[in-house]
């Protein structure tokens, strides 16, 4: 039902969005679990990660593009996510990418039993994946990640932009 003045309601489309297509081009994904646990202590490390990778693509001269932050079961059920640059945050067991791609990404630093960070340095396949026993060791896998790896990354991510 509109309103009187001919806009759509909220249950009609409202709310700005047009088709419910994201045009996802210039854009790399930060994944993180949907389970509670994650959102309390993974989320906050992918909007820091976010920030510190739009500064980064912004100056080197990228400004158009977008770093999104999404859970584990858009990423999962979204064929045109899954085409994207991604990295994923949390442990296998607080998320579902983290967990898929345990077994199919070598490791390219690890703390044994503490933290790890799976990607391959080739860049073929850009998912990269942090996390760590606990909140503190994922938080020191995406910084592990971001010291060493970030610059390879996002090289990566926008050699076709």
């Amino acid at each position: 039902m509109g309103g009187a003045d001919g806009r759509k309601g909220p249950w009609e489309g409202g709310f700005g969005h047009t088709t419910g297509v994201m045009n996802l081009d210039r854009t790399v994904l930060i994944v993180t679990g949907a389970h509670l646990e994650a959102e309390v202590h993974d989320r906050p490390l992918a909007y820091g990660l976010r920030e510190r990778m739009l500064e980064r693509l912004a100056g080197a001269g990228h400004e158009g593009a977008r770093v999104i932050v999404c859970s584990d079961v858009w990423y999962l059920n979204n064929e045109p996510l899954r085409r994207r640059p991604t990295v994923s945050i949390g442990a296998p067991g607080v998320n579902a990418l983290s967990a898929f791609v345990g077994d199919k990404l070598p490791s390219v630093f690890t703390v044994d039993g503490v933290m790890v960070v799976q990607a391959d340095l080739e860049m073929i396949d850009q998912v990269v994946c942090c996390w760590g026993r606990d909140a503190g060791a994922t938080r020191a896998a995406v910084e592990a990640f971001e010291e060493r790896y970030l610059g390879q990354f996002l090289e990566a991510a926008t050699a076709e932009w």
